[in-house]
């Protein structure tokens, strides 16, 4: 985040003298320090100065385009600001917009206001006339309410920065497809073109046998010390540190595995990468001996975006919860699955080996088991953990021929059960707003298997994170009920429709 800025420009006009500019600037640079001083803004806000005219406005608009480190625009209107002089910047501006309908005086000085004051602090006014033209320009933006020292107002702003944050990383993220879409898959697939298009991100094909080159340079020192940090970092039986035995062998093929994945992903900028095990290289040369699911775990956790079998989509996605979230808690996941138990009905998220530690309850076990599925039944090493307890939050994004669809259920972890003869690991949770339509609304609204978890997200993130993109967005929460989610799907089809045959 601190490679980040986001720049804050007030409205004003040069009607009321230049006094009024003086005192404006004033209020804006102590609102700028203030927030900056609060502790609550994950980006720095930088003042811009304001603007009083057309060509000002368009100046500042194409200036943040072309600053890569500003992640978008904060708009406030101190005083009346004619909304004809934004018309030109804001067809310019490609950054995310937020309004800020806000004041600098908390309230009104009942004894003392005059005039002079009311020309000078007329943000009631000024921003809807702001708030107009940006409706009327169709400019997607987030409006946020409240008074800029109060805490629920920077609260709103910061989640907004986040998403910015996460766009803005979107915007040059290229995902490696080590191996294709698994056995037809349709959910996982979907048109990498439109995707660039509309959410910034790049998707290629990288051949395994490419990423063998990576793997035959990795040395044995390396290796070692990696192995060394597993045995260091998790809870392990004695057993896996005997070089004599097949396990300790297949940790450190592992470790070599992780390796090699690193290195090519530095290598080609790419933060992110999808696997499929029944692509692991060619036997005749170098190859995996078993999926690198333990390498994928712990790639995840320190940001890259992974999904499994070729889901490309989820491995973009994921790397902007990772990015929103700063790391805290989030995983790829899959639902597994279902436990009929009544109200407490819930859904086992959990995978062949691919979930991230971030979301571990404890400290995760190393282990090594018989994996028998993909082109290379061996025995695997991977981390075993079930998630902590606790709401959160899961998103996915889907290709529907016309358009993205984000869906986004609100879900509550709950304690699992042991599980000795499934070692993965797993989370355990409740769709909301219980099992039946939670699981009923995903499945209407065309829901993948996959998704990408929080527990510090909320659907707040993924509006913001939508209206940026320009895509639908649906979200199942406590107050679904089936009949009303089916009339809002239906409703946002005819919406898409007509909007596509309108343009």
């Amino acid at each position: 985040m601190n490679n980040y800025k986001v720049w804050f420009v007030t409205g004003a006009q040069l009607l009321y003298g230049g006094d009024a500019v003086i005192a404006v600037d004033a209020h804006s640079t102590e609102m700028v320090a203030g927030l900056n001083a609060s502790g609550k803004l994950p980006v720095e806000v930088v003042y811009k100065g304001t603007a009083n005219s057309s060509k000002e406005v368009e100046a500042v608009m194409k200036a943040a385009n072309n600053d890569e480190t500003c992640i978008g625009i904060i708009t406030w209107m101190h005083t009346f600001s004619p909304a004809k002089m934004w018309i030109h910047g804001l067809q310019q501006l490609k950054k995310p917009l937020l309004h800020l309908h806000t004041q600098y005086n908390r309230e009104i000085p009942w004894d003392t206001m005059d005039m002079d004051f009311m020309n000078l602090n007329q943000s009631a006014h000024g921003d809807r006339e702001f708030g107009h033209i940006c409706t009327r320009m169709r400019i997607r933006r987030k409006v946020v309410v409240g008074h800029w020292q109060d805490e629920e107002t920077q609260r709103k702003i910061a989640v907004w920065m986040r998403v910015c944050a996460g766009w803005a990383d979107a915007q040059d993220m290229l995902i490696l497809r080590f191996g294709d879409q698994m056995n037809n898959v349709a959910v996982t697939d979907g048109d990498k073109v439109e995707a660039e298009q509309r959410l910034g991100y790049h998707v290629d094909y990288c051949p395994v046998s490419e990423l063998m080159t990576y793997h035959a340079q990795v040395k044995d020192e390396a290796v070692d010390a990696l192995v060394a940090t597993y045995f260091q970092s998790y809870d392990h039986d004695a057993e896996l540190e005997d070089p004599s035995t097949e396990a300790y062998r297949k940790v450190w093929n592992s470790a070599k595995a992780e390796l090699a994945l690193r290195a090519i992903l530095k290598a080609k900028g790419a933060k992110g990468f999808t696997t499929n095990f029944d692509d692991l290289g060619q036997t005749d040369g170098s190859f995996f001996d078993q999926i690198p699911g333990l390498a994928s775990q712990r790639l995840m956790a320190e940001g890259y975006g992974f999904g499994a079998e070729g889901d490309w989509k989820s491995a973009a996605l994921y790397r902007t919860v990772w990015v929103m979230s700063q790391g805290t808690g989030c995983s790829f996941l899959e639902d597994y699955t279902l436990n009929f138990d009544g109200a407490n009905s819930s859904i086992l998220q959990a995978h062949m080996l691919e979930v991230c530690p971030l979301i571990a309850a404890a400290r995760p076990r190393l282990e090594v088991h018989f994996l028998g599925i993909g082109i290379r039944k061996s025995l695997t090493a991977r981390l075993v953990f079930t998630s902590k307890t606790g709401t959160g939050c899961t998103a996915t994004v889907i290709d529907l021929g016309n358009r993205f669809r984000l869906i986004v259920n609100d879900v509550e972890c709950i304690e699992p059960k042991p599980l000795p003869q499934l070692p993965v690991a797993s989370a355990l949770w409740i769709p909301m707003p219980n099992f039946e339509v939670g699981a009923g609304a995903w499945i209407l609204a065309g829901g993948t298997h996959h998704s990408c978890f929080s527990y510090g997200l909320s659907a707040e993130y993924w509006e913001d994170y939508a209206e940026i993109a320009g895509i639908e967005m649906v979200h199942i929460n406590r107050d679904t009920t089936i009949s009303e989610f089916k009339k809002e799907l239906r409703m946002n089809e005819v919406y898409y429709m007509l909007n596509k045959a309108l343009c």
